[in-house]
């Protein structure tokens, strides 16, 4: 009976489970990327057939057979559990070692958000109950979060025309209680960070970058993240390079990496962590799980090897428009602590006020000009969860003590941020755009710039 049923299965051409898996993998990448492809490009033709220019996402543009091998990798080993299983997983391993390479950092930790390296950089630092750490008034939800999530107070300071962290607000906002800072890189540029470390190391306040909008940017020639005492990125798909989601840490600190390291991983230090610090320094704790999978290393293995790529491309872009409508009178443009190490996101033109600023919003986008207000952020003091200091138990220790109980957010306490969020206009760069497309930003611009 089973050498007849052995002889059927050769007639209808059966094949092993492995050989199965194998085939419908690449099937179903291979037609992925055809419609990625497609869409890709049927994107770029539509644009011009509407008349709207569209930045699309940056990493996605960028996917192809690299990213498809990767994936094969792990489904043909079976191992998708970044530490173990039938075959020696390597993928988030290797991206680790690779990634804290190119960003100069002595360590790197990959996690499974921006979200979640924020909170192990929290961790990492120590920081809970009784501790302040200064926000930008305008960042992502997470840098808010990931202070309230440890226990501590957030206290917001405002942005300053970089629309980054102003170092003078930051030190205004300092108390004896001030632990950290955390230093957002907010939509490609750069920090004041020779300010913003100058003021932190006098007052012994520890600095936490975040490069989660900034992957890749520089700061005097040095990758940002490895200037602070810690560095989160996030590779979510908004992002320079992107797995979908995903984050990293990086410090040049043994201690601060396995706190964060035993954070992310329920308490443990795995043997390739210990082989990196030497030794372990810091006892057991009760960890979350923030583990990088197998499939999502691979993607950023790929990703990662494109990145200087995506940032030239990108610059490109960013540079010609610039060079375009420089000249025009009275233009005046983000603030740019250091012009060469901005990722060149958008392009941001100051305003004299909120009419100024929507009136040139509204006429490049009868132009087809990706315009809007600042994006990919938010207002965190006007808020209402953050006005009302709503946390998940009513009891939370961020808001029970007398500090905690006093500090009062609001539009009272960020008014010079609100102030730049009026003025400023983003038009959005795209890596993949046309000569075409550069030519009509700049046209749109000099047309409207005038008369807003």
């Amino acid at each position: 009976m089973r050498d007849a049923k052995a002889r059927q299965r050769k007639k209808c051409g059966a094949v092993s489970r492995r050989a199965f898996l194998r085939q419908s993998v690449r099937f179903s990448t291979g037609a992925a990327a055809l419609a990625t492809t497609s869409a890709l490009s049927e994107g770029r033709a539509s644009a011009g057939t509407s008349g709207r220019i569209d930045p699309g996402y940056f990493a996605s543009q960028f996917y192809d057979d690299a990213e498809i091998a990767g994936l094969r990798d792990v489904v043909e080993s079976g191992s998708p559990f970044r530490f173990w299983g039938p075959r020696a997983p390597q993928k988030v391993k290797t991206f680790e070692d690779e990634f804290a390479k190119y960003i100069g950092a002595q360590y790197a930790l990959a996690v499974t958000s921006g979200t979640a390296a924020l909170d192990c950089a929290v961790a990492g630092l120590g920081i809970g109950p009784g501790d302040e750490v200064i926000v930008p008034a305008y960042t992502w939800w997470s840098d808010y979060t990931c202070v309230v999530h440890a226990g501590a107070l957030p206290v917001f300071a405002d942005i300053d025309r970089s629309l980054c962290l102003d170092p003078a607000d930051f030190e205004r906002r300092i108390t004896p209680r001030t632990r950290a800072v955390i230093a957002v890189h907010l939509l490609g540029g750069p920090c004041d960070m020779d300010a913003i470390l100058r003021i932190a190391r006098e007052r012994k306040i520890a600095v936490i970058e975040d490069a989660a909008q900034a992957v890749g940017g520089t700061y005097r020639g040095k990758k940002l993240g490895s200037l602070g005492d810690v560095g989160i990125y996030s590779f979510q798909l908004n992002k320079m390079i992107s797995s979908g989601e995903g984050g990293a840490l990086v410090t040049h600190d043994p201690v601060i990496y396995e706190r964060a390291v035993r954070f992310h991983n329920m308490g443990s230090f795995s043997r390739v962590f210990a082989d990196r610090t030497g030794q372990s320094r810091v006892e057991m704790f009760a960890g979350e799980n923030f583990r990088m999978n197998e499939f999502t290393g691979a993607v950023l293995l790929a990703q990662l090897a494109k990145l200087d790529r995506i940032k030239a491309d990108l610059r490109r872009v960013f540079l010609a428009v610039l060079d375009g409508v420089k000249d025009l009178p009275n233009i005046r443009f983000r603030n740019q602590p250091d012009p060469e190490g901005d990722l060149g996101y958008a392009l941001y033109l100051e305003m004299d006020g909120r009419a100024g600023r929507d009136r040139c919003i509204a006429g490049l986008r009868e132009r087809g000009v990706p315009a809007s207000t600042l994006s990919g952020s938010v207002l965190l003091p006007t808020e209402p969860s953050v006005v009302n200091k709503q946390t998940r138990h009513p009891n939370w220790p961020s808001f029970a003590s007398s500090e905690g109980r006093a500090i009062r957010y609001g539009r009272e306490t960020c008014r010079q941020t609100l102030d730049i969020f009026d003025r400023f206009v983003q038009i959005r760069m795209g890596p993949k755009y046309s000569d075409e497309d550069v030519a009509r930003i700049i046209q749109a611009i000099r047309e409207v710039f005038p008369q807003a």
